[in-house]
């Protein structure tokens, strides 16, 4: 998989599925923890990045950035990676950086299975699916129109059928027929959920773009327009 820059020490978190992740990028290594454990993800985050840390023999004090994953994804996962993140990064001074949970897993389809185009599907219950569509250009993850929540049925894609589309996430596991879309779909079951460790990847091209904010400007990404976003007790 392709990583940051040496110089760049990342933090990256996700709980906006049903797996939780942390992943560490410092000194040329990439340090990771990943567990499928819904429910648990408020018990496990904290302590993988501290296992994070232990394995890469550093301390929050030499991070650049951090990276939490924005969603779309379980709303209460989304809270919880955003205050996880919000709580470090506010001590610390840190700049922060929003990564999609469909775009992390297009580019774990990418940088570990070579995929082209891809399909990223992950179940919103009430009978619909967060989508969205990615190509690879030069190897990274970039979305072809904008991520979206609807019916599986309103799906509609803009991708190059006459090439290879592969397919990940729950939203397949949940609606099947998804896979018959145009000329069909090969499903990627590797890729199920996000992953900190492809953020890392994002979040330095995101660094790089200046797309960092500061923690008072971060933002979660719900697609649905039902939820409102509250920052922790005493910020404005």
């Amino acid at each position: 998989m392709t990583t940051p820059q040496d110089s760049v020490c990342i933090l990256a978190l996700d709980t906006c599925t049903e797996a939780c992740s942390a992943a560490l990028y410092y000194q040329g290594q990439v340090f990771a923890e990943l567990a499928d454990a819904p429910r648990e993800h408020s018990q496990r985050l904290l302590p993988m990045v501290e296992a994070v840390l232990k394995q890469a023999n550093v301390g929050l004090d030499k991070l650049d950035a951090i990276a939490y994953g924005r969603g779309p994804g379980s709303f209460t996962g989304i809270r919880i990676c955003t205050s996880m993140t919000q709580g470090l990064a506010l001590g610390l001074d840190l700049p922060v950086i929003g990564i999609s949970t469909l775009a992390a897993m297009a580019q774990m389809a990418i940088a570990e299975h070579a995929a082209e185009q891809v399909l990223c599907c992950i179940d919103a219950r009430m009978g619909e699916v967060y989508w969205g569509q990615f190509v690879a250009v030069d190897g990274i993850a970039t979305l072809v129109g904008q991520e979206v929540v609807s019916a599986p049925e309103q799906l509609q894609l803009a991708l190059d059928m006459n090439k290879p589309i592969v397919g990940c996430g729950t939203g397949f596991d949940a609606y099947p027929n998804l896979f018959s879309l145009g000329k069909g779909i090969t499903p990627l079951a590797e890729v199920k959920y996000p992953d900190a460790r492809a953020m890392l990847t994002l979040a330095e091209v995101g660094i790089k773009a200046g797309l960092t904010t500061s923690v008072d400007e971060l933002e979660p990404v719900y697609l649905r327009d039902t939820v409102t976003w509250k920052k922790l007790p005493g910020r404005e």
